[in-house]
């Protein structure tokens, strides 16, 4: 905001304003960058919990591709299931009879 108010404020040169954007251009790559990784990384952990390719995390890439993989994870059935806490709820005993490995 302060850089748009001091471009309007004075006139640059197209000099001036070349180093100016040699600077910011590496800057918002970075932002850019460690915002991508923000958004796919726990994506790439959801998708790998829930049985899925994690690769589908990169659809966060994508214009609308972040809508799509929340809406499959949301509505799709997951390949896995929670483990249970060893001991909680007590197993049942098996039924007389029935042999156990």
């Amino acid at each position: 905001m302060h850089y748009a108010l001091y471009l309007l404020q004075y006139q640059l040169s197209p000099e001036q304003f070349q180093h100016i954007m040699m600077v910011a251009a590496p800057l918002i790559a970075l932002f850019v960058l460690v915002g991508m990784a923000i958004v796919i990384v726990p994506f790439w952990f959801i998708c790998k919990k829930a049985g899925f390719s994690p690769w589908l995390s990169l659809l966060n890439i994508v214009p609308l591709g972040n809508l799509v993989l929340i809406y499959v994870l949301a509505f799709a059935e997951w390949k896995v299931m929670p483990l249970r806490p060893p001991g909680w709820p007590p197993m049942p005993p098996p039924p007389p009879g029935s042999q156990q490995f």
